[in-house]
């Protein structure tokens, strides 16, 4: 099956009134049948839900359909984007480990190594993730490697087969957030990622509607206790030792799960993932291109011939570039005054939304970063985000078209 076909036909609803949907289990709790079924439940020893938190009928059903797209053995799906990276990290992770990531990271990402250093987990930032870097900068403290396949804003694209090479050297697993490229662009466990991550709020959904994350597993790192303690007593389990300690331990005991109407909501977007994907990445580059003509504007887009990325974008994202391009207007007041004179396009701190959306992340997302940072993460006083939704690709071009005529007349 093709993507389109696979989002609608590789799991189908299990439902006895033969709905195309799977109902929303809007309950906390589960009955079961007698005392010894919810002890086997508890203690893993039968299927079955008990309490939302630990799952949900709902729920499972997005996390099924993710993981078939990923290509994964499995999924968990998250309250939230960071709940899912903060999860996935410090099922990994405790005091005295390194991991080694990428300064081009969402401004919230940043922020939340930054947290983790108060619980002795140290970040290792690289101005790049590539195998030259990351070989280098790998220690016998170093336990995991985490990027962006897509930056967001700096919108450069990592080469995850290379640097995939790197990790399985040092035997170290390679976490993926793949929010910005979807599985639409591209399937990075079959690229040698080892964990997926997706902030399901932005292209999953689609209309902004429900904040969620989702963790991909592909099963194939092999969890050694010496190296990863904490994963001695999830062994038995195979290769779904991360998932299990993941369900059994942070992702449960913190209580960072996804609501099932949230998870329904999720589900319903992702049904037309690929052709919103379509649409905004056609649109992205046309905008693109256009904006590339326009006196005193600078763009970034990395399928643009004039991009340092446009070899990755070819290789593996089939000549896509994603829905997200950024401009540089030349200051920040000119930045506002483009921002202000567009129509279509809203001021809103989200991405993947059929609606463009458009931000200054200088002063929102990066306000409290360092100016070395921002920099680092392709973010300057006159940088505009824009990510593009499904409006007519020719009212986009309009629109900032007459907004540019209106910037240079002032």
């Amino acid at each position: 099956m093709k993507f389109n076909t696979s989002v609608l036909h590789t799991v189908r609803p299990e439902d006895k009134y033969g709905s195309t949907l799977p109902p929303v289990y809007q309950a906390n709790a589960f009955a079961s049948e007698s005392a010894e079924q919810l002890e086997k439940i508890f203690n893993n020893k039968a299927a079955g839900y008990s309490y939302t938190r630990a799952g949900n009928p709902t729920v499972d059903a997005f996390e099924r359909r993710i993981a078939a797209l990923e290509g994964g053995i499995g999924a968990a799906a998250c309250a939230s984007g960071m709940f899912a990276v903060t999860a996935a990290l410090m099922n990994i992770l405790r005091a005295g480990d390194e991991v080694i990531v990428s300064t081009g990271l969402f401004g919230g990402t940043i922020d939340l190594f930054e947290d983790l250093e108060a619980f002795g987990i140290v970040p290792v930032f690289l101005e790049s993730i590539t195998y030259e870097t990351v070989t280098e900068a790998i220690t016998p403290r170093t336990r995991a490697v985490f990027t962006e396949l897509i930056g967001n804003p700096r919108l450069d694209i990592t080469d995850i087969e290379s640097v995939s090479k790197a990790c399985r050297e040092n035997r170290i697993p390679l976490i993926v957030d793949s929010t910005t490229a979807t599985p639409f662009l591209i399937k990075p466990l079959k690229h040698g990622a080892d964990i997926v991550i997706h902030s399901s709020s932005k292209y999953i959904n689609g209309s902004s509607n429900s904040i969620s994350g989702i963790i991909v597993d592909g099963g194939r790192f092999k969890w050694d206790a010496e190296r990863y303690p904490g994963f001695a007593r999830y062994s038995k389990f195979g290769i779904f030792a991360f998932l299990s300690k993941l369900r059994n331990g942070i992702w449960r005991n913190m209580g960072g799960c996804l609501s099932p109407f949230n998870a329904y909501m999720n589900i319903i977007g992702l049904e037309t993932l690929g052709l919103r994907m379509e649409r905004c990445c056609h649109s992205a580059k046309d905008l693109a291109e256009f904006l590339e003509t326009q006196k005193g504007i600078t763009v970034n887009y990395p399928a643009l011939g004039s991009s340092p990325f446009k070899e990755l974008a070819d290789r593996l994202l089939g000549g896509k570039g994603g829905g997200i391009l950024t401009v540089r207007a030349g200051s920040r007041e000119r930045a506002y005054r483009l921002m202000n004179s567009l129509k279509y396009a809203s001021v809103a701190t989200n991405i993947g939304d059929v609606r463009t959306l458009i931000i200054h992340p200088a002063g929102t997302i990066y306000t409290h970063h360092t100016g070395q940072q921002r920099a680092s993460a392709g973010v300057y006083d006159d940088t505009v985000r824009i990510s593009v939704g499904i409006e007519d690709t020719e009212d986009l071009i309009g629109d900032f078209a007459q907004a540019i005529a209106a910037l240079d007349k002032e």
